[in-house]
């Protein structure tokens, strides 16, 4: 079912709704899940629901129109605070929380929220991309997590719980998000036109491993043509050159344009088509149905039981690859070493 265009997430709609009809509602959130799967909508949603000037917090139903929902949807209501990594920077910065240094602690999100509210009868404030808090940011929103202003309502969005600094961690109340549902993104996909047919719209939905954004970006027709390539490459896990295939990889990820976060988000996609490999793989080692039946099928040799342990440690190595492009490594020297170490020794 939907709320409010919210897809997916009944299970968190329930809960909040529960803990608003009891007023135990808590003052500090972390949402956590895959990218693309609805978390920020959601949180613009929460806001609109406890600020909402036509119906009843406990209701948990905004009416989406009022000056107050429209204000929020917009970005521009006096008591929400929206706050993210900027684009050219690796974390969220000091100022952020507290200020530049002229104006510490008389400016930023934590003196904000302590405000009295302007419109309504609460402050929210929501952090984007919490995945980026470095000791200095996280340090600076302590007081806050573990004394919140009255009436304030201060929400995290992370990826995972793992890549939360304990002591974010031990602070908020984690909601954890679920991948959306195949069919959902299947129907999407065509009702926007971005697949051309009911396959193309299945065999995108497998890509996505739950995420819309990610189906969006894998129906790029540059990134389709590089996946067969690389899956007819990779799939048969024989003779391949690790020098070659480097440099296939990197021609590609530059082909992105000069902009490093687009480069960095090229490359992730490309660490996860090798991961859909692996995986599928493994699947098939321990004789385990894989998740599609599509392409990967194809292209995807199984391996012998000896391969095992290989296929895991390739996978790791993956996962290990995605955290390096986050810490913005040299694209380069990351695309040489990955591939080198998947593939310069026999498998």
């Amino acid at each position: 079912m939907s709320w409010c265009g919210v897809e997916g997430h009944d299970e968190v709609v329930d809960r909040f709704r529960t803990s608003l009809f009891r007023g135990r509602l808590a003052s500090t959130f972390l949402f956590v899940g895959r990218s693309g799967i609805g978390k920020r909508l959601f949180a613009r949603r929460l806001a609109q629901a406890l600020l909402c000037e036509q119906s009843e917090e406990a209701k948990f139903q905004p009416c989406l129109a009022c000056n107050s929902c429209v204000q929020i949807e917009a970005e521009s209501h006096p008591d929400v605070e929206v706050v993210g990594k900027p684009s050219d920077k690796s974390f969220i910065p000091i100022k952020t929380f507290i200020g530049d240094r002229e104006h510490r602690n008389q400016e930023g999100l934590c003196h904000r929220i302590s405000l009295k509210p302007s419109q309504g009868n609460r402050r929210i404030a929501i952090i984007d991309d919490a995945d980026h808090l470095n000791h200095e940011g996280a340090n600076c929103l302590l007081k806050t997590l573990e004394e919140p202003p009255p009436n304030a309502v201060l929400i995290l969005i992370g990826t995972s719980e793992q890549t939360q600094l304990p002591t974010i961690r031990s602070r908020c109340q984690t909601i954890r998000f679920r991948p959306l549902e195949h069919s959902f993104i299947q129907q999407y996909l065509v009702n926007q036109n971005l697949a051309t047919d009911a396959n193309q719209a299945a065999e995108l939905s497998y890509l996505s491993e739950g995420s819309l954004d990610q189906a969006i970006e894998f129906s790029d027709q540059a990134l389709s043509d590089f996946r067969e390539e690389l899956w007819t490459t990779i799939g048969q896990d024989s003779d391949i050159d690790s020098v070659s295939l480097a440099k296939v990889v990197s021609s590609f990820v530059d082909g992105a344009g000069k902009e490093a976060p687009k480069r960095r988000q090229r490359l992730r996609h490309v660490i996860r088509l090798f991961l859909m490999v692996f995986r599928h793989q493994l699947f098939q080692t321990v004789d385990a149905p894989p998740p599609s039946q599509g392409r990967l099928e194809q292209v995807a040799s199984p391996l012998s039981d000896s391969l095992t342990e290989s296929v895991q440690n390739r996978i790791d190595r993956c996962l290990l690859a995605l955290g390096e492009v986050d810490a913005n490594a040299n694209l380069a020297t990351l695309i040489e070493c990955w591939i080198d170490e998947l593939y310069a020794s026999p498998a």
